[in-house]
């Protein structure tokens, strides 16, 4: 079983951290992630800037750009991840686009992810379709390549990501882009519904996860809660992150108090 997948287990609901590697700047970005981990996340996602990021929304945005203007290059992100691997349990996730895995070369991203400490990559804009080659040597090197889906998805995308996808599923809550949002859409639960008559694996919603009751909705259905833009935003408003460590802990609260 991989570091991954050993997160999710029966009764528990798992709570994943995005950060942008490098935003406001790499020291805090190490600040964060640890205090992330010390505050009841399971697992944390770190963002590899990049100069196109589609999927992303404004907040986000914002801090790749920032990230790059500091020249947070890949190098850098797998410095960070092997620091942060050193200080903490919490499996890490790189979440990139496509281009720079490229560019680095699929074979020399992955050995090097695998010595980091990297558990798994997430590339939104690499649809299942076009993955086999990441997929093959994601496997050489023990990690688990994670697929997405979204509402719009077709019941053969659906399929194709329940027989690919590895560690879990990153279901988009809503179609469009990444961003903290008041509500939620109101047929997530039918979406999570037609993706759980197709897959085994466990069920993750990110994109627009702002509050603690958002997140509670969210495990009633799902079996982890994925916050990003959030996390982002808080750590502008309040560089000593105590406003960072509060939202994590009362995230945690709200998933483990469901019962």
């Amino acid at each position: 079983m991989s570091r991954i997948a050993s997160v999710f287990r029966a009764d528990y609901k798992a709570l994943i951290a995005y950060l942008t590697v490098g935003y406001p700047d790499v020291e805090t970005t190490r600040k964060a992630a640890v205090t992330l981990a010390n505050s009841g996340v399971d697992i944390i996602e770190l963002g590899i800037p990049f100069s196109d990021p589609l999927a992303d929304g404004a907040t986000i945005q914002k801090a790749s750009y920032q990230a790059l203007q500091q020249d947070v290059t890949p190098r850098v992100c797998l410095e960070v991840a092997k620091e942060l691997h050193q200080q903490i349990t919490t499996p890490l996730v790189f979440m990139t686009y496509y281009n720079p895995v490229f560019h680095f070369g699929l074979q020399a991203f992955c050995q090097s992810c695998t010595e980091a400490g990297i558990s798994g990559l997430i590339v939104p804009d690499l649809p299942p379709e076009e993955g086999e080659e990441l997929e093959a040597v994601t496997q050489q090197y023990d990690l688990d390549l994670i697929y997405l889906l979204a509402p719009t998805s077709t019941e053969e995308r659906i399929a194709l990501v329940a027989a690919r996808s590895r560690g879990f599923i990153y279901l988009v809550s809503l179609t469009g882009v990444t961003g903290a949002r008041q509500t939620l859409p109101p047929g997530m639960e039918n979406f999570v519904k037609r993706v759980r008559q197709k897959a085994n694996q466990p069920l993750c919603i990110g994109f627009g996860v702002s509050n603690p009751e958002q997140a509670s909705r969210i495990a009633s259905v799902a079996d982890g809660v994925i916050v990003g833009s959030r996390l982002i935003q808080l750590i502008e408003e309040d560089a000593t992150l105590s406003s960072l460590k509060a939202f994590a802990l009362s995230l945690r609260e709200a998933l483990d108090s469901r019962h």
